[in-house]
């Protein structure tokens, strides 16, 4: 059974109500900054080459679609093959996500463009360090602000 308000408690929850200010709280849009590439093991002619886009990568991998989960294992399985391949230049293609339109509250807003945020720092994490010597954002042939050049170590 359901208690019902007194005239006091309606008129005070009525005076709480138009005491405060309730004004969605608007903020402006904030891009992700992402780290800076990688290129501890780069020499300085071959990180040169990628800035410029002058190497063409030997695989690549597109993770559109792909769950943060799902994304990371199928990454984590394609740098293996490749090393294993003796492919020393790998493009990975993130996407730049989709904004898209905003019809709620600030607090209902998802980020876009996880993977665009979430593969350089797994490309940071020590189980893809046996793998990887360095990463740099693609030349616009290439994918531009929606991919990533992997170097890759030599096989062992």
């Amino acid at each position: 059974m359901k208690r019902k308000t007194t005239e006091d408690e309606r008129k005070l929850f009525q005076t709480h109500i138009d005491e405060a200010i309730l004004k969605p709280k608007v903020t402006k849009a904030v891009t992700p900054k992402i780290a800076k590439a990688k290129t501890g093991g780069l020499d300085g002619t071959t990180a040169e080459k990628l800035r410029k886009g002058q190497l063409t990568p030997g695989a690549r991998i597109d993770l559109h679609g792909m769950t943060e989960a799902a994304a990371h294992h199928a990454l984590r399985a394609f740098l293996a093959r490749a090393q294993d391949d003796g492919v020393r230049l790998a493009l990975v293609i993130t996407g730049v996500g989709n904004p898209g339109a905003h019809d709620g509250a600030e607090w209902m807003r998802t980020p876009h463009g996880v993977l665009k945020e979430m593969v350089p720092r797994w490309l940071n994490e020590s189980d893809f360090a046996a793998l990887t010597s360095g990463w740099a954002r693609a030349h616009q042939r290439h994918g531009g602000d929606g991919a990533l050049y992997v170097y890759l170590r030599k096989a062992k």
